[in-house]
């Protein structure tokens, strides 16, 4: 409700102000923006074309403050996502396109389940279009510098990918956030890991289902997926277990008496994470080296979680044990930044403040935890940020 309150703040206020003051502000923001796009080799025609009628627009602010991987309880957004009717698409569109997925599957070692949890996640197989203008959305975000640089040199890569003659103006559709296709790439994956898998001679994500799956597989490989092992799995712990203890061999992991829920062997060789999404009172996992990169797909744990067990439900396994938490309360992106730079004041390491608590953020959350005699399990809460003093930014 705040971060919706929030939203309509700035869309009331940007409306209300001076037309001409939001014009000048937003012709300032262009101006600055045709050097860098010139020393790229973009053409001032092109230049031109992209913004050609853009203005900032609100609604894409708003979405900014209304990610649910942020503000959902992970369990509500897991079994959102991992639907009996999505795996029921799923099944059929692996029947259906059976044969590019064995080809993709020989060529870049990448399962075929989880291709297929990815193009169901980002848009339900290719029925989800759509509907941004990539240009307006990454000009809005770059215009208002949400986690600058990113957004902005997004919108120079987008206006490349239109010059290049891979997608014409008017098609250059995308996500509120500037992700395009099937599987939702940022320009600069467009231009990294988009192929013609299907040998008409151009790479078309949006349109040619062995292109989407190809670029897919294309992007997990460089991102080193590893053929075979799961992204994680849940887990049991012993009565007593120190939740100090996240980070330890697969075979360590077994002498410590934790045990898959599925009854299966753990990988013989590697290195695991425990990981307690929604706190030790909710399900417990070992992510895997693969979790890395569905997190380097979309920088969410909820968005990963969900990728990996849709992608072991199309597999026919069973669906998540243990009962996610009534009373899950995720801190929002505001509160998770301040807890970020709280922690940073108090002399830990963090990787970012974006509000990613990443795997390095929650063992100095276990430490702080352990130290006001909490429970060790790494989970950001509303009372570990009242127990640090911590008070989000509005």
């Amino acid at each position: 409700m705040l971060a919706r309150f929030a939203a309509l703040l700035f869309a009331l206020a940007f409306f209300c102000a001076p037309a001409h003051a939001q014009e000048q502000s937003f012709a300032a923001f262009q101006a600055e923006l045709w050097p860098d796009a010139q020393a790229k080799g973009i053409t001032r025609a092109n230049f031109d074309l992209a913004l050609q009628g853009v203005t900032p627009d609100p609604r894409v602010i708003a979405a900014t403050k209304r990610q649910p991987e942020y503000g959902k309880p992970v369990g509500a957004y897991v079994n959102d996502i991992v639907s009996q009717s999505r795996i029921t698409r799923g099944l059929a569109k692996a029947k259906e396109w059976s044969k590019t997925f064995d080809a993709v599957e020989k060529k870049f070692g990448v399962e075929r389940w989880v291709l297929l949890a990815l193009w169901g996640m980002e848009t339900d197989y290719g029925v989800a279009k759509d509907k941004w203008d990539v240009f307006r959305s990454l000009a809005t975000l770059g215009y208002v510098k949400y986690r600058h640089p990113y957004f902005r040199n997004e919108l120079l890569v987008a206006m490349r990918i239109m010059q290049d003659g891979r997608l014409e103006r008017a098609k250059m559709v995308s996500s509120w956030a500037g992700a395009m296709g099937q599987t939702q790439f940022m320009p600069s994956n467009v231009v990294d890991y988009a192929i013609d898998f299907s040998g008409d001679g151009k790479s078309d994500i949006w349109n040619n289902v062995p292109d989407v799956l190809g670029s897919t597989g294309n992007y997990l490989k460089k991102w080193k997926w590893q053929h075979g092992l799961p992204w994680g799995f849940e887990v049991s712990v012993p009565n007593g277990f120190d939740n100090m203890k996240s980070r330890a061999g697969y075979p360590d992991w077994v002498k410590l008496g934790v045990r898959r829920v599925d009854g299966k062997a753990f990988p013989k060789t590697g290195e695991g994470i425990l990981f307690f999404p929604s706190g030790a009172k909710g399900p417990a996992f070992i992510v895997t080296e693969n979790y890395p990169v569905l997190i380097e797909y979309n920088n969410s744990d909820a968005y990963a979680i969900s990728v990996g067990h849709l992608a072991d439900r199309l597999q026919e396994t069973a669906p998540i044990k243990a009962a996610w938490p009534a009373d899950d309360r995720p801190l929002s992106r505001d509160a998770r930044v301040a807890l970020q730079k709280k922690l940073a004041a108090l002399g830990y390491k963090v990787n970012e403040f974006e509000g990613h608590v990443d795997f390095d953020l929650r063992d100095n959350i276990r430490a702080e935890q352990k130290k006001f005699g909490m429970l060790p399990d790494g989970n950001p809460t509303t009372v570990l940020l009242e127990t640090l003093g911590v008070t989000p930014s509005k």
